[in-house]
């Protein structure tokens, strides 16, 4: 079996922001993870029923790296959760394709036993890496601060005050700006933790 590589969090950051730099250079907010999989990548986007019910996935690539199965209900209607299954399924492209390449399989059957020749940790790691490349695809760092000191002057000037009222205030905040980017609030609450913007707020009161 072939490694898996090793990513810190920075090194994903830098590959999601050269991706996003060949891909959608115009900048486009939401970013058209859509497009980029079938024009770009020339992927066959492959919804299947049940997929979720029957084998707890949203989705997963085949082998020859082809075609991207998606659980029928989450293509149809939770349009959210189908651009990060995308995002995160190019993540697996871009950063493992000798992985895949060295596991030719066609099947939901063939992708099980793939996965099932990992261990628990080579899983973790592959999985980790998929969901922050697909995270830092969908939201970049830079449109993302933009967004944030929008929407705090917004909420400001509704006189909500975000030193009085830190929660509710954070809580509009990110389900607006999870609208600019067509993906979750808990995605973008993950976000600006981790990138440190709340905290820095928090300390200077501005991003």
């Amino acid at each position: 079996m072939a490694d898996i590589p090793i990513y810190s969090y920075e090194d994903l950051r830098r590959k999601a922001d050269a991706f996003l730099h060949s891909y959608n250079a115009e900048e486009k907010i939401p970013v058209p993870i859509e497009e980029i999989v079938e024009f770009d990548f020339n992927i066959n986007i492959v919804p299947v029923l049940g997929l979720q019910r029957e084998f707890e996935v949203d989705g997963f690539t085949s082998g020859d790296l082809k075609n991207i199965y998606v659980d029928e209900y989450v293509y149809t209607d939770r349009i959210n959760r189908y651009r990060f299954t995308l995002a995160h399924e190019l993540g697996h492209i871009v950063l493992h394709r000798d992985l895949y390449n060295a596991h030719k399989f066609s099947s939901l059957a063939g992708w099980k036993e793939f996965i099932n020749s990992l261990t628990e940790e080579e899983h973790s790691w592959l999985e980790w890496q998929g969901y922050a490349f697909g995270g830092l695809v969908l939201v970049p760092r830079e449109s993302l601060v933009k967004y944030t000191y929008e929407w705090i002057k917004k909420v400001s000037a509704k006189g909500i005050s975000l030193e009085k009222n830190w929660d509710f205030a954070w809580e509009l905040i990110t389900t607006h700006i999870a609208k600019e980017f067509q993906v979750s609030s808990g995605a973008i609450e993950k976000r600006l933790d981790k990138d440190g913007m709340k905290a820095d707020y928090m300390r200077n009161k501005r991003l």
